[in-house]
């Protein structure tokens, strides 16, 4: 049985349904301390995915008033979320921040392209 996501019902059924949102569960691990904190690079790569993500919601929900684009929002929040996948986190803080939010992405079943594994696999390479 293949898995549905939300690429599938909007490409191939013409209707889209929007993943709930979800809260990531804890990891078990302590908060992190300052010298822990995420770049702002990254936290802003986090923040310019989470408004693609709401503003393709948005679009899927516009759907049938014809006033949201859902392939370009798709798109968008695509290319937002490879940027993450593709950051190459050096420092502890940048790796426990993507590592938990693509963690959460996954758990909605939206890391799901090969696309999205490829980029994560080639941001672990140093290139030093």
């Amino acid at each position: 049985m293949s898995r549905i996501n939300r690429r599938a019902l909007l490409l191939h059924s013409g209707s889209a349904v929007v993943a709930s949102s979800t809260t990531a569960t804890a990891l078990g691990a302590e908060p992190p301390s300052r010298d822990q904190e995420p770049s702002s690079y990254l936290r802003a790569l986090i923040e310019a995915h989470k408004t693609a993500y709401a503003e393709f919601g948005k679009s899927l929900h516009e759907l049938g008033g014809g006033s949201g684009d859902p392939v370009r929002a798709s798109r968008q929040e695509e290319r937002a979320l490879l940027a993450i996948c593709g950051y190459p986190a050096v420092g502890e803080g940048d790796r426990l921040a993507k590592a938990r939010y693509l963690l959460e992405i996954e758990a909605r079943g939206e890391l799901d392209l090969a696309e999205h594994m490829q980029s994560v696999l080639r941001s672990t390479i140093w290139k030093g």
